[in-house]
């Protein structure tokens, strides 16, 4: 293997995974438990809902990841952020109470998001089982008309799910800096010297799809070389 093919898959992952390892150290370096503050994640969330005047939507928490629902109508906090005071479960608590803002005020990239996550979930297990058929497809078609077909199928796969995340961009960063940074500030949850932690927990937050969108760019992008 020549200097370059290893520099460029070098370059490659650090693209796809430096993302998801900055967000997680990111998350982890400001989840130190603080005594000074007055309340958890949880009990955060809570009482944001109530300010805004979301009376169905209620906070639980997960093992599944911090995230809000729109069809249950829940903010779901990990056990660290639910219970915990750092600067991580008040940031991580109201990004999610910020998409609860989204649904409550019908944002349309939340509603669009929410109709492609569903359509993406039926064609994903199409698309499990094409990913899997493909290279057999590869050998046993000899047409080239049909061996486009192929291809074609399996763009489209991969584009569906590149466009969920490509609207999701979108929506995490307007949880983070159009809805909850503005309400850490207004609200004086945090002291001012806290802020620049929250501004990073929040960034991260908005950025937690990055890698995903980057790899499957990056699976469309080997796909339309074959077509090429």
């Amino acid at each position: 293997m020549g200097l370059l093919a290893i520099i460029g898959i070098t370059l490659l992952l650090a693209l796809i995974f430096g993302p998801q390892y900055w967000v997680k150290h990111v998350i982890k370096k400001h989840s130190v438990s603080r005594d000074d503050f007055p309340g958890t994640g949880g009990e955060l969330a809570q009482h944001l809902l109530e300010e805004f005047k979301i009376t169905n939507v209620k906070v639980e928490e997960t093992k599944l990841g911090d995230h809000y629902d729109p069809r249950d109508h829940m903010v779901r906090l990990l056990a660290d952020n639910h219970g915990g005071r750092s600067v991580t479960a008040v940031a991580i608590a109201a990004h999610e109470v910020g998409h609860a803002i989204q649904h409550h005020e019908s944002n349309s990239l939340l509603a669009l998001r929410q109709k492609l996550v569903t359509f993406a979930s039926v064609t994903d297990k199409f698309a499990a089982v094409f990913f899997f058929l493909a290279p057999i497809l590869g050998v046993v078609v000899k047409s080239p008309a049909a061996f486009f077909g192929v291809i074609v199928i399996g763009i489209s796969f991969i584009a569906i799910r590149l466009l969920v995340h490509l609207v999701t961009l979108p929506v995490e960063w307007d949880a983070s800096f159009a809805k909850a940074l503005p309400i850490l500030e207004k609200g004086g949850y945090l002291h001012p010297n806290d802020m620049p932690a929250a501004r990073e927990v929040l960034k991260a937050a908005a950025l937690t799809y990055v890698s995903v969108a980057l790899a499957s760019l990056l699976d469309l992008a080997r796909w339309i070389r074959i077509l090429r």
